[in-house]
């Protein structure tokens, strides 16, 4: 590469590795968001009110301002790879009016290509004339592809459907309130005041874990490789985090009250009777149990499961929103579970803290990207929610 395009690639890199920082800032807004939202709807004074309202327009300054900065950095990259294209298109042209391209091709042929992630090549080649391609092949290119194709994965993130609590110490407690099951009385006029029934809380010990990792990767394949390596390696990372978040949660949803389920009738019958109607109604389904209400028919021969573009999955099952895991999540694979009940009053998850850091070491000349959270989860709830398994003939 020559050194016109060095230039251009090592301004390409930092640009991008600048968006990147946007972005992991960005994903913080949300979370500030839900803090003002519960500071708000906690306030009492107007004082309380004015601080919640200038705290918003902080906030609401701060996502104009890295939305501009997003804005003109996403141009100067799309400028700087337009550079980068003309650049490499100038070097192939010299190259041919110098009549260097055998060598060229012989040295493109002979690269070694470093990359943590995939690499696929593949040759293109034709016949003319009575010569095959091997005959010819220091003038037939070959094409490589750098940009690594991703394997096409769903993932559900089951932590943004319960009840996430930001929390400020390693341990502590949360308390639940009950529904409430009394009633007020009836009195005659100007009589005294009869006592209320005093409010049930149910205390929810918690104390968070740390789960973490580091990966080192070389100065060498983050300045050789033809894809922004380490967005790549941060984002499998992120992937990581989620797959944590969801094991944990799922370990607790397969602690509540255990019912089989063998048709469509079971269901409804934890639907209308079994489950208190002031919950609400989401199912965590497992694939096969998926595969089982998908295919159940009714009387008129039509399929009970429904569209539901507000569902991850698409579908919903007698107006419930459907969201879909994969089988090892929820028991072993080809087993048929799932969790029906209210997320939010089921599972309490004590949100402690995310990191996500990249430091150079220079005793191995490269990176350290660290991804790490700390959290816990319990259940809040016990009659919020049933975990079922559909079995046939049960």
């Amino acid at each position: 590469m020559a050194l016109k395009q060095l230039m251009i690639q090592k301004k390409l890199d930092s640009k991008r590795s600048d968006l990147e920082e946007l972005e992991t800032r960005s994903k913080t807004f949300k979370e500030r968001e839900e803090e003002l939202t519960r500071a708000l709807e906690e306030a009492k004074t107007e004082e309380e009110v004015s601080t919640v309202e200038k705290s918003v327009d902080e906030l609401e300054s701060e996502k104009e301002k890295l939305e501009k900065e997003r804005d003109e950095l996403t141009a100067k990259i799309e400028e700087l790879e337009k550079e980068l294209e003309e650049a490499n298109g100038e070097t192939t042209s010299d190259d041919v009016e110098k009549g260097e391209g055998e060598e060229r091709m012989g040295k493109y042929k002979d690269k070694e290509l470093r990359s943590a992630v995939n690499t696929f090549i593949r040759t293109k080649g034709q016949t003319r004339a009575g010569l095959v391609s091997t005959d010819v092949g220091v003038v037939i290119p070959e094409e490589i592809i750098y940009s690594p194709e991703r394997e096409v994965k769903t993932v559900t993130n089951l932590a943004e459907l319960v009840s996430k609590t930001k929390v400020n110490t390693a341990s502590g407690k949360y308390p639940i309130l009950k529904r409430a099951t009394s009633r007020l009385n009836s009195v005659t006029e100007l009589t005294a005041n009869p006592e209320l029934a005093k409010p049930e809380f149910v205390q929810v010990n918690w104390e968070v874990e740390t789960y973490r990792g580091a990966i080192p990767i070389s100065q060498e394949s983050i300045d050789d490789a033809a894809v922004d390596l380490v967005s790549i390696v941060s984002e499998n990372a992120q992937e990581q985090k989620v797959n944590t978040t969801n094991y944990a949660i799922s370990e607790v949803l397969k602690t509540f009250t255990a019912k089989t389920v063998a048709n469509t009738d079971d269901i409804k019958q934890i639907l209308n009777v079994t489950l208190d109607p002031a919950y609400e109604r989401t199912a965590v389904v497992s694939q096969s149990f998926l595969q089982w209400v998908d295919t159940l028919k009714d009387s008129d021969g039509q399929y009970i499961l429904h569209r539901d573009i507000t569902s991850t999955s698409g579908t919903s099952l007698f107006g419930i929103k459907l969201e879909v895991v994969n089988d090892e999540l929820l028991g072993l694979a080809g087993e048929a579970h799932a969790f029906l009940g209210d997320l939010k009053r089921a599972v309490l998850f004590a949100d402690r803290t995310d990191i996500t850091a990249r430091w150079v070491d220079n005793e191995i000349y490269g990176q350290y990207l660290q991804v790490g959270t700390r959290f816990d989860v319990k259940k809040a709830d016990s009659k919020a929610g049933y975990f079922l398994t559909f079995t046939k003939g049960a």
